[in-house]
């Protein structure tokens, strides 16, 4: 019985610890907390990222959302596999194509037809670069496209680069936020470019709005 429940004992203490150090809040700016299916998008600068949004989302919610994170970060270690795949049920995506079994966009559509929302990142990987975003890999337009009635919410995660520099173990107390902005969704016709083009300025002006 103890197995069954240390996960969600697990999950609590992280939340607690993510609620301690960064003081962190949800700001629903553009949608509502309501049980609906989602994608939400967000600007990726440190691995606590997708741990802070769902920190933030009512328990009811966290409990459907799966972060889509890397295999090879996860499955390192000992602590890390248990608490990808039982305390977060991560969607783990293999980033190397020479060794990948499974597609990743399925992967991602797979859990969607489970019922899960999903947190993703689709600047691919940690942008410790100089600017606001990287350009985004096309997997959420190839998701979107296969399941058009799932919403797509940009979230802007601000300030956890600053407590969680790269290369660093112990945190910097600092006051985080979470601000999810306006769902969009693909429009029929829309190509490629153009919808990640939409979907890059939508996360950037979400920015632009919580920095003022």
């Amino acid at each position: 019985m103890f197995k069954t429940i240390l996960p969600t004992l697990v999950g609590a203490a992280i939340v607690l610890f993510a609620r301690l150090v960064t003081a962190v809040r949800g700001v629903w700016q553009g949608v509502d907390p309501v049980p609906r299916q989602r994608i939400y998008f967000a600007n990726h600068g440190s691995n606590g990222d997708f741990v802070l949004i769902w920190t933030v989302l009512p328990p009811a919610l966290r409990t459907q959302t799966r972060p889509v994170a890397a295999a090879d970060y996860w499955l390192g270690g000992k602590l890390k596999p248990f608490i990808g795949r039982e305390v977060f049920n991560a969607v783990l995506i293999d980033r190397n194509p020479q060794t990948r079994r499974d597609d990743p966009v399925w992967q991602m559509v797979a859990a969607l037809d489970d019922g899960a929302s999903l947190i993703l990142f689709p600047e691919g990987t940690r942008n410790t670069s100089d600017e606001l975003l990287l350009p985004f890999k096309p997997g959420l337009f190839h998701v979107a496209q296969a399941r058009p009635d799932v919403e797509l919410v940009p979230t802007w995660i601000d300030n956890l680069t600053s407590v969680m520099p790269k290369g660093k173990v112990i945190p910097v107390p600092l006051l985080c936020s979470v601000t999810f902005g306006e769902p969009l969704a693909v429009i029929d016709g829309e190509d490629k470019a153009a919808f990640l083009k939409r979907a890059e300025a939508a996360l950037a002006t979400l920015a632009e709005e919580v920095a003022r």
